[in-house]
């Protein structure tokens, strides 16, 4: 625990803002639902309101589940009675979800404010009944739980975090924690950046966020003019949460692990093999949300605007999943094949693209299974960070050597890091920047992916084959 007052004037902002730009990795949001564990009213806004309202516009399901009614955070209030407090305080959180697009009956588990640690198997048991109702809801979705950071300084924060990260932990669930109040009384040496992953928040999350912060008035405003009921959080630590980020750690046992499997994955050159996908095919019809989610579909989108061609002869697909691409990319060529190592997702394809006579579809293991023939249109998209040690290089020379003359080369990866995958989206394009004979014709960045596309070198731009430039 950490000894600090409230009042105090606390750590200046300025004093985080350098670590905080000093490149965090992004926090993975591929889930479909959040579960997000607040110790007390307020805790869900000023750590994570801005995941929230992320969470909200990807259609992410939300669950807010409070641990106390924060009854006693004016001890000496002339004015207010603790019960007071608590119907005030529920009322301003379900105010501040609405205004994050936390549209569901946040659960209130009423526990005594400062009195956490007596009933750790109550927290335990609620948070096991969420994670229930959310697998009951939706068999084998993927959930991320996030509460306050066990290393806080506050008693109840403690408690909380080392109940979610336990029962996170024994039933394989993903959990992160956010600060509060270690923005106040700490600075840049004391978070654990090793563990530290970011979310940046967009303007309308931003927004929301600060409105949502305004919801809590019993915390930013005097209760009266009497002592006993100043104002909690001053102006100085409010600053800390007009950020344009917000900072979650994760468990020291998660990160350890983690070190350890990608040391293993690069050190033996491992690439990711049919057993991992038969597992999320089996778990999941959708695992990776192509058809369920706006994401997805607004990725393709971006990827066939960036085409240079109206049409193309003969595409190739490396790793078809379920086909949702490839449907699209039907109408841009003549000829298409598509391969995938998972009889799941093959199947899956089949059923949807069976009205296609032009598409071919088969089960091959990429690169090591490259299919013969030259294609005008080779697409890399979600999987090359599968490829580990020298198969990415063999995958990107099979590729450049499957282009015709005047073929394109068309790449699109998740950008964000995941702990099983052998490597970045952003190493892969690196490397096939990289590779010789290449030349690059659209480059479009985004936080979350990252489209490319090459064509042999000297290929020409869409203007210039259209004649519309020398």
């Amino acid at each position: 625990m950490v000894s600090f007052d409230h009042r105090d004037p606390g750590t200046d902002e300025g004093a985080w803002a350098g670590v905080l730009r000093d490149g965090l990795p992004a926090m993975e949001l591929d889930v479909d639902r959040l579960v997000v564990v607040a110790a007390h009213p307020d805790d869900e806004t000023l750590g994570a309101a801005g995941l929230i309202a992320t969470a909200a516009a990807r259609g992410i399901r939300i669950d807010l589940l409070v641990v106390t009614d924060g009854e006693g955070s004016h001890p000496d209030s002339p004015t207010h009675s603790p019960a007071t407090l608590a119907l005030l305080r529920r009322r301003e959180l379900r105010a501040a979800a609405a205004i994050v697009g936390a549209e569901r009956e946040p659960v209130f588990l009423g526990l005594p404010d400062g009195g956490t640690d007596a009933h750790r198997d109550a927290v335990a048991a609620a948070l096991d009944r969420a994670l229930d109702r959310a697998l009951a809801d939706a068999p084998g979705e993927r959930i991320l739980v996030v509460s306050p950071w066990r290393g806080d300084g506050h008693r109840d924060h403690r408690v909380v975090g080392e109940v979610v990260e336990a029962v996170c932990g024994a039933r394989g669930v993903r959990s992160r924690a956010f600060p509060i109040w270690l923005w106040h009384w700490g600075g840049p040496a004391d978070a654990p950046w090793e563990r530290a992953e970011r979310v940046v928040l967009d303007v309308g999350a931003r927004d929301a966020k600060a409105r949502a912060i305004q919801a809590h008035a019993t915390q930013l405003h005097p209760l009266s003019a009497a002592p006993g009921d100043e104002a909690l959080l001053h102006e100085r630590m409010r600053a800390h949460f007009d950020r344009d980020v917000e900072v979650f750690f994760a468990p020291a046992a998660e990160v350890a692990a983690s070190a350890a499997d990608r040391a293993a994955i690069r050190g033996g050159a491992t690439t990711i093999g049919q057993d991992y996908f038969d597992d999320m095919y089996a778990r999941h019809d959708d695992p990776w949300g192509f058809d369920s989610r706006w994401y997805e579909e607004r990725k393709r989108a971006v990827l066939l605007a960036a085409l240079p061609r109206r049409r193309y002869r003969t595409l190739f697909e490396a790793g078809c999943a379920t086909g949702a691409l490839t449907e699209a990319l039907v109408e841009r060529a003549e000829r298409v094949l598509a391969v995938d190592l998972a009889p799941a997702a093959l199947e899956r394809a089949r059923s949807r693209l069976s009205a296609h006579r032009t598409v071919e579809l088969r089960r091959a293991t990429l690169p090591a299974e490259w299919p013969e023939g030259e294609f005008d249109l080779v697409v890399l998209s979600e999987v090359a960070y599968y490829w580990a040690g020298d198969d990415l290089d063999r995958g990107l020379t099979a590729a450049v050597s499957a282009l015709t003359a005047d073929g394109h080369l068309v790449a699109c990866h998740w950008r964000h890091p995941v702990a099983e995958y052998p490597r970045s989206g952003d190493e892969v394009h690196a490397v096939i920047a990289a590779t010789p004979g290449l030349t690059r014709l659209v480059r479009h960045e985004e936080e979350d992916f990252l489209l490319e596309v090459f064509g042999r070198a000297g290929a020409r731009s869409v203007a210039s084959e259209a004649g519309l430039v020398p």
